[in-house]
């Protein structure tokens, strides 16, 4: 079969969960048999996060070709036990670099150096990359940041451009935040629908919408956003807080996100994913009783995400035990026995 794309975009605010929701289509790709991998396009001009500050952007993942990347990276691996390679990172960095290279070096022949076509050429041609190898049914690609970003824009024409290019073999799911505001008690979806908006005068018109929400949107309001949003009213989804960001693939899978991804891109629905393991993971991070106590000690611990690999390590390495993980985090600064000794 050929190579499909599946472009994920985010709107309204950052940090809303582009790369559980990507490692969540994935995972349940997968569980169907197909062949995937994911990449994260950031638009920061670092040309890698090797050199960040943790406080800007939390751990530094590396890849099994030493490659650093992203965080999300991590999150992509531990969903779906594939090996990602600085093939699947790119940063606005490295394809300004790219570019910068090629006019010193004569290749575009004395033409102006533009973004529109060289910048954007550039980002088509590392998205396609990993497609163009054969060893991929699915390439889901996150674009990093949010839609209105101005650092965001060659990359989002580039998805556009795509789109056009790819037909049916591509697709656009946005990820967009719907929030309640609690003095009126009330679900707002003018966010989404200005979101959507920004996106459409980009020229891109998502095809499933995913809702980040901390309550229940009902279904009606899940109409309402479909129809101002252009979009099929059986392609709006939710994603609701739940206990684990593992338990994200379930709640997407119930909504039939895996089948709706199939359709759109012309493929048969054929049975159901293959998600016991999945499954019986969680019945046991549920189920587990005894409790092991795990004391972390590190420089920036008060971070949420400063070592996301190691705290997702523990956990799983727990679970797998059939422990409950109580970890304590304590600043390297400030850390002596009695310390410890309160902290348990």
């Amino acid at each position: 079969m050929e190579t499909k794309y599946i472009f994920v975009t985010g709107g309204v605010v950052s940090s809303i969960g582009k790369g559980i929701i990507s490692s969540s289509i994935a995972c349940l790709l997968k569980a169907r048999g197909f062949r995937v991998t994911i990449q994260k396009f950031d638009p920061y001009l670092n040309v890698d996060p090797g050199t960040l500050n943790p406080y800007e952007h939390g751990e530094c993942y590396v890849t099994v070709d030493g490659h650093e990347a992203d965080l999300d990276l991590g999150h992509y691996e531990r969903f779906t036990d594939i090996k990602t390679t600085r093939a699947n990172n790119i940063t606005s960095g490295r394809i300004y670099q790219a570019v910068i290279d090629k006019e010193r070096r004569g290749d575009y022949l004395g033409k102006t150096v533009q973004v529109i076509p060289h910048v954007t050429d550039e980002i088509k041609r590392r998205i396609k990359q990993l497609g163009l190898s054969g060893k991929f049914d699915f390439i889901i690609t996150e674009i990093g940041g949010t839609v209105g970003d101005i650092e965001s824009l060659p990359f989002l024409e580039s998805v556009r451009q795509l789109r056009w290019e790819m037909g049916q073999n591509s697709l656009c799911v946005h990820l967009t935040y719907v929030p309640f505001i609690h003095a009126a008690k009330e679900l707002k979806t003018k966010p989404t629908q200005h979101s959507v908006k920004k996106l459409q005068e980009l020229g891109i018109q998502p095809d499933v919408l995913v809702l980040r929400t901390e309550h229940e949107i009902p279904a009606d309001v899940r109409r309402k956003i479909a129809l101002f949003c252009n979009v099929m009213p059986e392609a709006v989804v939710q994603s609701p807080d739940v206990p684990t960001i593992y338990e994200v693939p379930i709640v997407m899978h119930r909504q039939h996100f895996d089948e709706i991804i199939l359709r759109k891109t012309g493929l048969p629905v054929e049975g159901q994913p293959h998600m016991q393991p999945w499954l019986d993971f969680l019945a046991k991070m549920h189920c587990a009783e005894k409790e092991v106590k795990i004391a972390l000690v590190g420089k920036y611990v008060e971070l949420q995400d400063a070592y996301k690999s190691i705290d997702e390590s523990l956990l799983q390495a727990a679970t797998y035990n059939d422990r409950r993980l109580r970890l304590t985090d304590i600043h390297s600064e400030r850390v002596d026995d009695r310390n410890v000794e309160s902290r348990f």
